[in-house]
């Protein structure tokens, strides 16, 4: 489905760069932060875009504990996870809920999440990066 970029991190992620901080315990705290943002607003548009029945889908919205790295960039999935208590895939679901089918209308809900989560996780990685300054010495 969508992957989630927002161009505001930029300037974060420069900074971070020039003081080779990009791998290492503040940017795993830093990729777990973030994905918690966007899970709290998968949850959220979902939500708002009516896509609750039995919840199951929706509680097992979460992000994966097992950073993938892809050259120089760090990532973890963030997908409704396992199934429903009918056996039935909650990612499918989820899909399905997105694009539609013949018989569904498509909501572009993950999409509306991850535009919503942009200034979430700019301000939340943004206060972790200036506290990280404070606690060295370099604010």
């Amino acid at each position: 489905m969508a992957r989630f970029r927002t161009e505001g991190l930029d300037e974060l992620i420069d900074r971070m760069t020039e003081m080779e901080l990009t791998t290492g315990e503040l940017a795993d705290e830093m990729l777990f932060a973030g994905a918690e943002e966007v899970k709290k607003a998968w949850k959220k548009s979902a939500e708002q875009h009516r896509h609750r029945d039995t919840g199951d889908m929706i509680n097992a919205i979460n992000y994966s504990r097992q950073v993938r790295k892809i050259g120089d960039i760090k990532e973890v999935d963030i997908y409704p996870q396992g199934k429903d208590r009918k056996g039935v895939r909650n990612a499918e679901k989820a899909f399905i809920l997105h694009y539609g089918s013949s018989k569904l209308q498509a909501s572009h809900w993950v999409d509306y999440a991850d535009a919503i989560a942009g200034p979430m996780v700019e301000d939340r990685l943004n206060n972790i990066f200036d506290d990280w300054l404070k606690e060295h010495g370099m604010d």
